[in-house]
């Protein structure tokens, strides 16, 4: 199969399922002539024209009130935000309008709408342009929550949340774009709602996602030198959350840590342990589940304290080893 980045397999599926389905359209700011922020939508202006290609205000209420409405009537927006710190600015449409429709209007209307947000840290944009919000997201009823942390999971991911009749927030974390990874040619799909196994082990199940999927492989193939057998399950989907896969995996292993860059306090690795504690595979954990999560601060712009916000591949390392060793 070819490689190609993650930006490349996202821009894919955009343009084949625009050239499939002619209810979809893309809509943002910049993202015709310019193509985005992050180069995604570079070139789809050119093959398809401004009806299909919205350049919107810089108005991220408006860009979200106009997907909701336009996905209400039959059409299929995938609407971008340029960055995700900026969905405050459109909550009320998102939280009231995106996610409630369809329940409240007893299934007769539906809303097929994608949200396109880059998020994380590491690329030095402070503490307004940095942020991990998916957990504020995990917290409504009615929307999906994807984050893909491969080309691979990002094109068959996207098909599928474009496709489904249900708002879905579709999270593209900013260091991962010009990752590289196989990708195959034509058209798949992965579901919504189902686990990976990333790295298979026997020792210690790690639940991560998105950068931090990458950080915790890396981990685990130092561990593994000292006799530690590290699985690695990615979620790919925090919403709705494949529990059965985690909880499979950790009756397994014995031993649970959960890695993400989203703040501690309320993050979704508390879900991912309480989860779990619900389950029969709380009678096979031979240590505490404990948790590893970007401090409670906002994002610093200073590079070294922006590193040190949030978990790097060291800090897991010592995790693993402290959760194996019982060195708590």
């Amino acid at each position: 199969m070819p490689e190609i980045t993650l930006r490349q397999a996202i821009h894919d599926a955009i343009i084949e399922e625009m050239r499939r389905d002619s209810t979809v359209f893309i809509m943002g700011e910049d993202i015709g002539a310019y193509g985005g922020a992050f180069g995604v939508t570079a070139g789809i202006l050119e093959e398809f024209g401004t009806e299909r290609v919205w350049e919107t205000p810089i108005s991220e209420e408006t860009i979200v009130d106009s997907a909701v409405g336009a996905a209400m009537v039959g059409m299929r927006p995938v609407a971008e935000l340029m960055f995700m710190d900026f969905m405050g600015v459109a909550m009320d449409p998102l939280i009231n309008q995106a996610a409630k429709a369809r329940y409240m209007f007893g299934g007769k209307a539906t809303i097929p709408m994608v949200l396109r947000m880059p998020n994380g840290s590491g690329t030095g944009a402070a503490a307004q342009h940095s942020q991990s919000l998916e957990t504020i997201l995990m917290h409504i009823p009615g929307l999906k929550v994807v984050a893909p942390s491969t080309p691979y999971d990002a094109k068959g991911l996207l098909l599928s949340a474009i496709r489904d009749p249900n708002p879905v927030c579709f999270l593209e974390h900013k260091l991962l774009y010009k990752s590289k990874g196989e990708v195959p040619d034509g058209e798949y799909t992965i579901p919504l709602g189902v686990a990976d196994v990333k790295r298979e082990g026997t020792d210690l199940t790690i639940v991560t996602s998105e950068i931090m999927v990458h950080k915790s492989l890396s981990a685990a193939e130092e561990v593994i030198k000292e006799g530690i057998s590290v699985e690695i399950i990615d979620p790919r989907t925090l919403q709705p959350l494949d529990v059965d896969t985690i909880t499979q995996s950790v009756m397994k292993t014995g031993r649970l840590l959960v890695v993400h860059e989203a703040v501690k306090t309320a993050g979704w690795a508390g879900e991912i342990m309480a989860s779990v504690s619900e389950s029969p595979a709380w009678d096979y954990l031979d240590a505490p589940m404990r948790r590893l999560a970007g401090l409670d601060v906002p994002i610093p712009y200073n590079r070294l304290l922006e590193r040190a916000s949030v978990p790097q591949e060291e800090d897991i390392i010592r995790e693993i080893r402290a959760i194996v060793n019982n060195q708590y």
